[in-house]
């Protein structure tokens, strides 16, 4: 019996999964400063400082603010602020508003991500078998609205739901984001559901505590990949892989 004839839904991670960021982020913060005129800040510097900004705003507002009810630009705002005090550049105001801007409009868009070319394709064979498809990320509005769709990734055609944690204001690696998942699936059976994803914390582990089948993705071959393995997950290279994993396990 093949695990596709025991499953009715496979939800899915979204960056790394399914997209992948383009660059790095200092091409977009260098970006947005040569278009006032301003030199190019420092590459690694700002990537420290994002790291530390970002970690510390997803500490003190969760899930992009929500508890707070904080706008997702104002957090943003304030996170990108941090990032650029941190790696050293106190911009003004009037300065960094139009820098900030720039920034937040370009993140707001398709142009930093590109779809791994097994991901539409997976998603619409998932449909024709009749299964459902759910979306569960730890991501703002934006990925819903604008970014998924731009990418080619729409909600009816190659997914039906999605859990987002910016709107729903718990964030993986919570399982209750999954409990989330199984009821918008229509209160599916958890043992009826796979997860694919890229993290054994955010992804792997939470899945499988609600009762959920699950495996990892590791499309970058990390060095981690090597201990999932060795825990009992089922780590596969990309979605093709999946697919075969789908039709021919017993």
């Amino acid at each position: 019996m093949s695990m596709l004839s025991k499953l009715r839904c496979i939800t899915f991670d979204v960056t790394g999964t399914l997209i992948a960021y383009k660059g790095e982020l200092g091409d977009y913060y260098c970006m947005a400063a040569k278009s006032i005129g301003l030199p190019c800040p420092d590459y690694k510097r700002v990537h420290e400082g994002f790291k530390l900004a970002y970690t510390e705003m997803a500490k003190k507002y969760p899930c992009f603010g929500y508890a707070a009810k904080m706008p997702n630009i104002v957090w943003w705002k304030t996170c990108v602020r941090d990032s650029f005090v941190r790696a050293g550049y106190d911009y003004d105001e009037e300065t960094f508003e139009k820098v900030f801007r720039r920034i937040y409009s370009t993140f707001g868009s398709s142009a930093p991500y590109t779809i791994f070319p097994d991901s539409q394709p997976f998603l619409r064979w998932v449909h024709e078998k009749g299964l459902k498809v759910g979306i569960v990320s730890n991501a703002e509005y934006r990925y819903k609205d604008v970014i998924l769709p731009a990418l080619g990734l729409n909600q009816g055609t190659e997914w039906d739901f999605g859990v987002f944690s910016g709107l729903e204001g718990v964030e993986k690696p919570n399982p209750r984001i999954y409990e989330i998942a199984l009821e918008r699936a229509g209160n599916i059976a958890p043992e009826e559901v796979l997860h694919i994803g890229d993290s054994m914390r955010k992804d792997y582990l939470p899945a499988k505590s609600v009762g959920m089948h699950a495996l990892l993705l590791d499309r970058f071959k990390t060095p981690d990949a090597i201990e999932w393995s060795k825990s009992g997950a089922t780590v596969l290279p990309d979605l093709a892989s999946v697919q075969e994993w789908l039709t021919s396990q017993n």
